[in-house]
């Protein structure tokens, strides 16, 4: 089967495809997915699909294998919560660790990255130097801009600064 012959088999079959999943698994969305992860796959063994004779039928079964596939998925990981027990409760963020986000969501995006990884992934320069390939001057000098940006950011506005400093 060519490119072309493919995709206009795509366009011929994919809406009655999906309306045909959305059918069997009772859920538009899924069936979606699944079509066209078939039809993903289906690409790269075109040839195999074209000698088969049955294409549709082909990425029929191959969409509804991975709509199983993805209910024993989910099946197990449910049973999974069910054996461990309910997660534990988790407090949400304080207002110290959203004034922080919004604070390095203002920085370039670079100078965050930097910051991340040295400060919350708790890297090295050096190691931020093979992560990201950046020199390690341009390291040390997106740490230092960062932290000024954020310290300017992050000043508690009840504390009044002294004029005469």
């Amino acid at each position: 089967m060519t490119v072309e012959e493919f995709e206009e088999f795509y366009a011929r079959t994919v809406a009655r495809l999906t309306g045909q999943l959305y059918v069997m698994l009772g859920d538009l969305h899924e069936a979606q997915d699944v079509v066209q992860e078939a039809f993903v796959k289906g690409w790269s063994r075109r040839r195999q699909l074209d000698s088969d004779g049955r294409p549709e039928a082909w990425i029929r079964t191959v969409a509804w294998r991975l709509a199983v596939s993805r209910w024993r998925f989910r099946r197990r990981a449910a049973d999974a919560w069910k054996r461990s027990g309910a997660p534990p409760h988790v407090e949400g963020p304080g207002p110290d660790q959203v004034a922080l986000v919004e604070a390095l969501r203002e920085l370039p995006a670079q100078q965050r990255r930097t910051m991340t990884l040295h400060y919350l992934c708790d890297l090295t320069v050096e190691q931020i130097v093979g992560e990201t390939g950046q020199s390690a001057s341009t390291i040390k000098t997106h740490l230092a801009r960062g932290r000024t940006a954020l310290a300017h950011r992050l000043q508690d506005p009840r504390i009044e600064e002294d004029p005469g400093a």
